[in-house]
């Protein structure tokens, strides 16, 4: 028997117990405090780093590659400003429960929370990254620096999911210790329903004539027995995030408009309603002023979930894809449905897309053109926040599968260029990625990072050249008073140029469809900009969420 594994400087120890667990990419910024870590990466050449522009970029990148490709993201920042900068982006993580492992660094610890002011310390930033996160942890010891990492990890990945920060002062990074005698895995261990509660939810399930399962993306995870569950005669509803949890183009599914007339007279005739993994979010229950069926189940993987946003009649903590196949194998293979209430599930979904497609005006035309390419070739469809994507991009252009859709849960405008990169690092297809003039110009800085890294995108940016959702807003409730929404708006095929990243513009709709079949077949990230101006205003303008009381400010 040898003795045990001589000691190594903890960042090579480090970066590769990253690598025994099984990561391959990670995100992030170099600095003079993340030095060890990463040249110990480049040395040991088993996991691609990618050089983001920006920390909120590299967070961003994280999040959508843990989302696409269904595993452990990993975000490197460096200590201070730079943890700072990820911080809206992890927050976005935390509420999309995305598993990300934020390592950050610190100073030297004989100088930690000290408040002497050396180079990139700041006051308060454990508390900064416990508020954004679902935990934080910081290695005091060299020795103990692999059990942190996996510590940091397995909580990340544990449900419910997400974001994570572990801070590795600097002078761990530099000192010694012996690597562990053997690589250590994960074991995540699904939290298991209870099985007498899944006994009450199959009886009421047997009893009802008109029952609904709405999902979210605390769902996605459990797609095959969701979708047998539906087609055991369940009526199905969608959050934006649980989208194709069941297909989308399944009988029986609202998808995600499930704040229509037609789906509140569904609601109204219902007579049950099991939630799973969903929040039931303001914006997608109008504050929750929908009226939902009763009684109203629901499971959830986080037990203070329950009752949170609607009284639940029966809360089950526990794993949706365990809770889903436990009710399958409680359950007859047909529901006793009324046939009437499930024959009027694809009308009102039918009539939902007829008019959204009215309102889009000379839009529905590109919404159509994405609709038929983004699912028909499996491509990844991420969003940022832009009136083109509150309005047909979360609904109408359908997914080929739940992890294949990544928008921006929280609403923060600027995170797409970012999550598209991410979501390309995933290796789960070329990635469209639909952005907004506004929200682009927040992270430019990663188009070079697109292009550097040759990632598989096509960006569709719609131009309107300001914040048309805010101009909208604006006209409706303000009485037309531009203030600050109109923006200087650069030329974004210059800033390609720059780069070297193709480019093309589009001026008239029934040029769409050419370009983004061109865009699809090239190599490498490409951008098609639609002329918002040149084509014309939507037939009805979107202007969102009211931030206030309802009614016009004068």
């Amino acid at each position: 028997m040898t003795g045990p594994p001589a000691a190594r400087p903890v960042g090579d120890v480090l970066a590769a117990a990253l690598a025994d667990l099984g990561v391959a990419t990670a995100f992030g910024v170099i600095s003079i405090h993340n030095m060890p870590l990463l040249d110990a990466m480049a040395r040991q050449g088993r996991i691609r780093f990618v050089p983001a522009r920006g920390e909120a970029g590299a967070m961003n990148m994280a999040d959508a590659y843990a989302r696409v490709g269904r595993r452990l993201g990993v975000c490197i920042t460096s200590t201070g400003t730079a943890a700072g900068n990820a911080a809206g982006a992890q927050l976005e993580a935390l509420a999309a429960g995305s598993p990300v492992l934020h390592i950050t660094t610190q100073i030297d610890r004989p100088l930690l929370d000290r408040d002497r002011a050396p180079i990139h310390d700041v006051p308060h930033q454990p508390d900064m990254l416990r508020a954004i996160g679902k935990q934080y942890l910081r290695v005091w010891e060299p020795s103990a620096a692999v059990a942190l990492l996996h510590a940091a990890a397995h909580a990340a990945l544990s449900a419910p999911a997400g974001p994570v920060a572990l801070e590795l002062p600097v002078d761990v990074q530099l000192a010694v210790a012996a690597p562990p005698l053997r690589p250590a895995t994960l074991h995540i261990v699904p939290p298991p329903p209870d099985p007498a509660l899944l006994d009450d939810v199959a009886a009421l399930l047997r009893r009802a004539a008109r029952p609904m399962l709405w999902l979210g993306g605390g769902a996605r995870g459990a797609a095959a027995a969701a979708a047998a569950l539906a087609g055991r005669g369940i009526g199905v509803v969608t959050s934006t995030n649980g989208r194709a949890t069941v297909p989308e183009g399944h009988p029986l599914s609202l998808g995600a408009f499930g704040m229509t007339a037609e789906a509140q007279a569904l609601y109204d005739r219902a007579d049950l309603l099991l939630v799973v993994g969903s929040r039931l979010r303001g914006n997608e229950t109008r504050n929750n002023a929908l009226r939902l069926p009763r009684p109203l189940v629901q499971i959830d993987a986080d037990p203070t979930r329950a009752g949170r946003n609607y009284p639940a009649d029966l809360f089950i903590a526990g794993d949706a894809r365990l809770a889903l196949e436990g009710l399958l194998a409680r359950l007859p293979q047909r529901l006793d449905t009324d046939p009437a209430f499930l024959g009027a599930i694809a009308p009102a979904r039918a009539a939902a897309e007829a008019a959204l497609a009215v309102a889009l005006g000379p839009y529905a035309r590109i919404a159509a053109t994405l609709g038929d390419r983004v699912a028909a070739g499996r491509h990844p469809w991420v969003r940022d926040v832009t009136v083109a994507n509150s309005t047909f991009g979360n609904r109408l252009v359908r997914l080929a599968a739940p992890h294949l859709g990544v928008h921006a849960l929280g609403g923060g405008i600027g995170q797409g260029i970012g999550m598209a990169i991410g979501a390309a690092h995933a290796d789960a297809g070329r990635v469209v990625a639909l952005l907004g003039d506004g929200g682009a110009q927040l992270a430019l800085g990663e188009l070079a990072t697109a292009a550097e890294q040759a990632a598989e995108i096509v960006f569709v940016l719609m131009n309107d050249r300001g914040y048309g959702v805010i101009r909208n807003i604006q006209n409706a409730q303000y009485g037309g008073r531009r203030a600050y929404a109109d923006l200087l708006t650069p030329d974004f095929a210059l800033i390609c140029r720059a780069v070297g990243l193709p480019h093309a513009r589009v001026a008239r709709v029934e040029d769409f469809a050419a370009a983004l079949e061109q865009a699809l077949t090239a190599r490498g990230p490409v951008m098609i900009e639609v002329d918002m101006t040149a084509i014309g205003p939507f037939a009805e303008a979107f202007a969102g969420p009211p931030a206030g009381a309802a009614g016009t400010v004068r």
